[in-house]
């Protein structure tokens, strides 16, 4: 079959690029996966902490925004670290995406599969091999999609928000009115004191708050095939979800502390929505939040195929990774090759984790690893940003801050978080985590390898 190596151009509009920001980071799926797990590491101070690490995030996003409006590239951070640093280390930010988004398929597939059991079969929602079986059907689903065209998966992620969006409209409301007047935490100010944090208890919230935010960045990803011009689709898209993601994880995450004791969030445990839709709704609208949760998922696994195909299409468009992935379908115009290679990952990685004793111990391991690799790689693209732009620093406070010192500040931020980190994970996390980024070094050598042997054939021709 013939090939077309270029991407559909102008696809995507800014309300695109927004929704697919919003949706890669999955509201309902955030909270109702890591909300029992942030509130167990830091209690009421986990609103604090997701609202400063959304700041933080903020500043990233900053970066990437800077870099893509200057050189849209669907490799983003691979392509700007490489710009900037060199190959090598502009490769292993682009490793660091591709093998966090192969670990997120089990984080995201998994509670798609759980609540998908708990409407059709809640018997088997504690067994592994049954959520592992569901999951991989979700996978393969959204692959297909993903693999038809970016305007389909556009579409459907535009009808998944919306309606992710109305459940959790409806949640929040019903939350307020019900337990407004006797909350099971009443709020207050010392929730998002800094002055409530020390800085051991800041860094404990502060993985899995980054966690939360994750997969707006796909709008980059995606800039080769947004619509460009003085303002760049992609860049708005991104600003613009980040900020709606701030408001609308503090206001949830006051949801689930007014509406629920300790005790009973962590019963919940990755069923958050679900359980606090059981105390304001009577059946069946209390499987609202179920199927909420199934959306926001489906959403985010999307996004986060699309992410990771469009990153190893420009890594191997560059020569960077093997030829084969930079194939482009000549009909639908996306990279078939990589979208295949991440759902059979993905498949891999589901089976392998029925080996687990738990479901819980699966999604924490991986959410973990996962962290430390967002870590890496959005801090070198934030490096990046306030390397390529420093002579900003002189051209007045707004563009000091916003070209170099925020993205700056934000980026040794998660460098110091993953370096406590590390020492306090268990093995498993660490083998997935750090693993996962030295596993780079194998496809660097044969891209190297590659390269020598292109520059000998080229010799031999030349002599």
């Amino acid at each position: 079959m013939p090939e077309n190596r270029g991407l559909a151009k102008e696809a995507l509009g800014s309300f695109e690029a927004l929704v697919m920001g919003v949706a890669g980071t999955a509201p309902a799926f955030s909270v109702a996966v890591t909300g029992a797990a942030i509130v167990a590491a830091v209690g009421v101070l986990s609103v604090g902490s997701i609202f400063y690490c959304g700041l933080i995030m903020f500043g990233v996003m900053l970066g990437f925004v800077h870099l893509s409006n200057a050189s849209p590239n669907a490799g983003a951070s691979y392509a700007w670290v490489g710009e900037v640093f060199g190959d090598e280390w502009g490769f292993f930010a682009g490793w660091g995406l591709l093998v966090a988004s192969v670990f997120f398929m089990v984080s995201a597939t998994i509670p798609a599969a759980t609540s998908t059991l708990v409407l059709v079969a809640p018997r088997l929602v504690d067994s592994t091999s049954w959520v592992a079986l569901t999951a991989g059907l979700w996978l393969v689903l959204v692959s297909l999609v993903v693999c038809k065209g970016i305007k389909q998966a556009s579409y459907m992620q535009i009808v998944l928000t919306v309606l992710e969006t109305a459940v959790i409209a409806a949640l929040i409301v019903g939350a307020f009115v019900r337990y407004g007047h006797a909350p099971a935490h009443r709020p207050a100010l010392s929730w998002i004191s800094p002055f409530s944090f020390t800085p051991k208890l800041f860094a404990t919230g502060a993985l899995t708050a980054i966690f939360f935010y994750w997969g707006w960045d796909v709008t980059m990803n995606l800039s080769e095939e947004s619509r460009g011009g003085t303002s760049p689709a992609a860049g708005k898209g991104a600003f613009w979800a980040m900020v709606n993601l701030i408001l609308l994880f503090v206001i949830l995450m006051t949801v689930v502390l007014i509406a629920m004791t300790d005790d009973q969030i962590a019963k919940a445990n990755t069923n958050l929505l679900y359980a606090i839709a059981n105390e304001l709704f009577p059946k069946p609208w209390n499987y609202l939040a179920v199927f909420s949760t199934i959306l926001s998922t489906v959403g985010t696994i999307e996004t986060q195929i699309l992410q990771f195909s469009r990153g190893m299409f420009a890594m191997a468009r560059d020569g960077m990774l093997h030829p084969r992935y930079s194939k482009v379908h000549p009909e639908w115009k996306t990279p078939w090759a990589s979208t295949v290679l991440i759902c059979g990952l993905g498949l891999v990685l589901l089976f392998s984790s029925t080996y687990l004793p738990s479901v819980k111990a699966i999604l924490e391991s991986s959410i973990d690893a996962i962290g430390l690799q967002i870590c890496f790689y959005m801090s070198l693209t934030g490096f990046a940003c306030a390397w390529r732009f420093r002579g900003r620093l002189a051209s007045g406070p707004l563009n000091a801050v916003s070209y170099v010192l925020w993205p700056l500040g934000s980026s040794l931020f998660m460098v110091l978080l993953a370096i406590y980190s590390v020492p306090t994970f268990d093995r498993l996390t660490d083998a997935l985590g750090v693993g996962g980024l030295l596993l780079g070094f194998v496809p660097l050598y044969f891209a190297r390898a590659r390269r020598r042997g292109y520059a000998s054939l080229g010799d031999l021709a030349g002599a």
